[in-house]
């Protein structure tokens, strides 16, 4: 009776270490995905600061993902005023493929899922991160260029359609705070 209590007992301890075991290795694959997207991210951004790495891997922001948030703020301002028209959708395709988004490719699919419905602001609030890496990445030059083209298409967005009959402005409300939103992130 005691040489079977014994091995029951060493049976259910296995089967603990086991289980604990397998906990740690999956812990440890975790961790290592993590590692691994950190350094993509920081390869194909430039991004160092691991604060803001680690910031857009819990908003689930992956190295494939990263390049459509450069086409974000155009996509932003075409959904500011709560509806995307032909004409915005038309300009914030056209602003890709100049950017060098090709069809079949996952950021234009991406980009294609964003057009059909408003992308979760946590995309916007990725992108915000992205360009803080970015304000500690590159020269002020750099940053000075990448903000006023990026304004720039996005303004051009915003512009696509507006006004009454060419009357007023072609700029809505809504738009104005979507491109403050986008200057001050190069300000931060």
């Amino acid at each position: 009776m005691d040489d079977a209590l014994k091995k029951r007992g060493h049976s259910l301890e296995e089967a603990f270490f086991m289980e604990r075991n397998a906990q740690l290795i999956e812990q440890r694959k975790k961790l290592e995905q993590v590692q691994q997207t950190r350094e993509g991210l920081a390869k194909i951004s430039g991004i160092k600061n691991n604060k803001i790495l680690n910031k857009l891997i819990e908003l689930r922001i992956t190295p494939g993902v990263l390049a459509s948030l450069s086409i974000l703020p155009l996509v932003e301002v075409a959904w500011a005023d709560g509806e995307l028209d032909l004409k915005e959708r038309k300009f914030v395709l056209e602003a890709a493929a100049k950017g060098g988004l090709s069809e079949g490719s996952v950021d234009y699919h991406i980009l294609g899922e964003w057009l059909k419905e408003r992308p979760s602001p946590k995309f916007l609030e990725a992108w915000l991160y992205y360009i803080e890496g970015l304000r500690e990445a590159m020269s002020q030059q750099e940053l000075d260029d990448l903000k006023t083209q990026l304004l720039s298409r996005a303004r051009q967005v915003a512009e696509a359609v507006g006004g009454f009959m060419g009357v007023g402005s072609k700029i809505s409300d809504p738009e104005k705070a979507v491109l403050k939103k986008m200057e001050d992130a190069f300000t931060r």
